[in-house]
């Protein structure tokens, strides 16, 4: 268990996987945010994940999840978002004027859509082993980064070029799909994307998992 104390608040327990990217969305959100949190790590292999103890925590068996004094919550997107209403600090990281909040809105979606079966999924068969169609996979992940590469070629971040929860939601499987077998290098324009965030004073990286070797 690894605490961070970092406000008044009490911390915010944090149920995940050290190199899960969903599960990182939810650290990078907390320390932007600079709020004292506990991660209590999840032994995924070995399946306490669908143990009773944790399935308590969230019926569905997955992580991450987060504990905040009782308001117990799970789904990175999810809680990303309560963690913006709850306890903001000024910052828009969820516009809400109309067009502005449309445009992370569909961030959030393309999260849970294309990123979740391109950069996630090829990074879930080389990292974890699992079985998925890696070709159908990167595939996805290249028809991605051929959208977002000319779009971030002009702007600063993903939606309405200012750094937003449409950036902590696509963030952690980009940055870490080289891990994944498909290379960053045919696309400056996201590269600096990834450094502009990973310049944030609050920043905090995930640990990175070894290279494929083909």
């Amino acid at each position: 268990m690894n605490t961070k104390f970092s406000s008044s608040n009490k911390p915010i327990q944090l149920y995940r996987h050290p190199i899960s990217g969903h599960c990182h969305r939810v650290e990078l959100m907390l320390s932007l945010l600079n709020l004292p949190y506990e991660t209590i790590d999840i032994d995924l292999v070995n399946g306490e994940h669908k143990a009773a103890g944790f399935l308590k925590i969230n019926p569905f068996g997955q992580v991450p999840a987060i504990n905040d004094n009782g308001v117990i919550l799970s789904d990175s997107t999810a809680i990303i978002t309560y963690l913006d209403k709850r306890y903001n600090d000024g910052y828009e990281w969820f516009p809400q004027e109309p067009e502005k909040y449309a445009q992370v809105q569909h961030w959030l979606a393309i999260a849970a859509g294309e990123i979740a079966y391109g950069p996630c999924s090829v990074r879930l068969v080389k990292v974890f082993g699992v079985e998925l169609d890696w070709q159908a996979a990167e595939q996805i992940t290249q028809a991605l980064f051929a959208v977002v590469e000319p779009l971030l070629s002009v702007k600063k971040y993903l939606a309405n070029n200012t750094l937003s929860l449409a950036d902590i939601a696509a963030y952690s499987y980009i940055a870490h799909v080289p891990e994944g077998g498909v290379s960053l290098e045919p696309y400056p324009a996201i590269r600096a994307w990834l450094s502009r965030i990973e310049d944030h004073p609050r920043f905090i990286a995930m640990a990175p998992s070894p290279l494929p070797n083909d």
